[in-house]
């Protein structure tokens, strides 16, 4: 029996949509096509943010509500007619990844399951200079929408006050990106300088609601994210539809909108109507673009009065005039002791010792579950943080982590009775080329002598338990990444 399919003409080039009624959106009966149409209606706008520029595709071969995986190489069988560009990596690593230029690019890597889009912030043409900075407003746990909204308008005067246009959007999830087109004449690591020192004016600005922060024992209110402008990082870019349950759309606003924008009112059922009717806000994007000359000499301003760079993701190498990567409360060495060259091949040291640990954990762990006993520690195995949250689940797909979150519930009734909204974190984790997710709920709204302790986790999903070593991408020397036989 052949298979369901549909054939999209867009002038001389036809798009294939495989199996287009399969359902992508579980709890609004959204299909594959519904979510290609979607794209077509509002292309413009989407190629306004993602056209032109290698991206990332994050694959949800099975809709939303099933696992993830990201592919950066462009597959071999795609049409002739789809661009690819080659990008290094922090790692060392190349990949030849897809351009999408038109509405027929948009349909074809949907067609591959890519729900959100997920571009890199340069052009094809130019792969060192990004002409896109990012600021990403990410708030911490317990921190409502209005505070958001709070400290984009606060954000605008800061880009005011050195000359920017900033271009307001929600991130379809829980916060708020502001986009700001700049010339190419400035590498990564100048850009994430310039996003910076945006970070850190803000901060001073609304000391209460905002924190360029990088640590998570030290944030409050609203984390203003510059390290989204560093190399290899990308963000969803504007009218993408983000893997929730109700499609909701990573929706472009003009200024006016914000203080009283509501992010689930932008989904793949409103957003082409408003589209039709009022335009794209950011439309006048490509033609506001600024220089990072003022936000560079703030930057300096900064580091003359002691505030010089600030910590690097994890997964890159320690950059010069970087602090001490290490969270404060956990610094037992004065901070020059961390610069010598002994301290930096005692890191190196440190590095190819942890991969030796790590591996030989995984064996561990294997063994214990052939065994028919025992449990991983901390669920993580990263830092604790002071704020009460407590991990619930880990899964290979959000349903399954979702299903322990019930179970959860069941049993601690009254501390689930509670919770708030935004008590409840849902994770998309990126693994070695997939996604899993991890449930956490933080009981600062539960009265402290009745917050349940930590418990095992149901279910205890090992992401990495068939690999012989982790895929960490800031190495330039890269440990054999090799699936476990047997």
């Amino acid at each position: 029996m052949p298979k369901e399919q549909e054939v999209l003409r867009f002038g001389d080039r036809e798009v294939v949509i495989t199996n287009p009624g399969k359902v992508f959106f579980e709890a609004i009966g959204a299909t594959k096509l519904d979510l290609v149409r979607y794209y077509v209606a509002v292309a413009p706008g989407a190629l306004a943010g993602a056209g032109g520029r290698p991206m990332a595709l994050k694959r949800f071969v099975n809709g939303a509500g099933g696992e993830a995986f990201f592919q950066k190489r462009a597959p071999e069988n795609r049409p002739e007619w789809l661009r690819t560009v080659t990008l290094s990596f922090p790692s060392g690593r190349t990949a030849d990844e897809i351009v999408v230029d038109d509405a027929a690019g948009l349909a074809w890597i949907v067609n591959l399951g890519c729900i959100d889009l997920n571009p890199h912030p340069v052009r094809a043409d130019d792969l060192d200079h990004p002409d896109e900075l990012r600021v990403d407003l990410d708030p911490v746990p317990g921190v409502g929408w209005p505070q958001i909204r709070d400290v984009a308008m606060v954000t605008k005067e800061t880009l005011e006050s050195v000359g920017l246009v900033g271009w307001p959007k929600t991130s379809g999830s829980r916060g708020i990106h502001i986009n700001v087109r700049i010339e190419r004449r400035w590498t990564y690591p100048e850009v994430r300088r310039a996003a910076l020192a945006i970070a850190r004016d803000v901060e001073r600005r609304a000391p209460a609601i905002a924190t360029s922060k990088w640590w998570k024992e030290e944030r409050h209110g609203v984390f203003l994210d510059y390290n989204q402008n560093a190399k290899d990082r990308t963000v969803a870019s504007a009218y993408s539809v983000r893997p929730l349950p109700d499609a909701r759309v990573s929706m472009p606003l003009s200024w006016d909108e914000v203080p009283t924008c509501e992010a689930e009112a932008f989904t793949i059922s409103t957003v082409p109507a408003r589209f039709a009717e009022i335009g794209d806000p950011g439309a006048g994007i490509d033609e506001a673009v600024g220089s990072l000359e003022a936000l560079l000499e703030l930057s300096r301003r900064h580091e003359a009065q002691g505030e010089g760079d600030a910590p690097w993701p994890p997964n890159y190498r320690k950059q010069e005039g970087e602090p001490p990567r290490v969270q404060p409360s956990r610094q037992r060495r004065p901070t020059e002791d961390y610069a010598t060259p002994e301290a930096a091949a005692e890191r190196e040291k440190n590095r190819a010792a942890m991969e030796r640990r790590f591996a030989a954990e995984l064996e561990r762990r294997q063994a214990e579950r052939e065994a028919g006993g025992g449990t991983r520690p901390t669920p993580t195995g990263r830092r604790r943080s002071n704020v009460p949250v407590i991990e619930i689940s880990r899964a290979r797909t959000k349903a399954e982590a979702l299903a322990g979150l019930d179970r959860w519930k069941a049993r601690h009734a009254k501390a689930a009775a509670a919770l708030e909204e935004p008590d409840v974190l849902v994770d998309g984790m990126r693994g070695r080329s997939s996604l899993w997710y991890r449930v956490r709920v933080n009981l600062t709204h539960v009265p402290e002598a009745e917050r349940p302790a930590q418990e095992p986790l149901d279910p205890d999903y090992d992401p990495w338990a068939e690999y012989a070593f982790p895929d960490r991408s800031g190495q330039l020397e890269r440990a054999p990444r090799t699936r476990r036989s047997g």
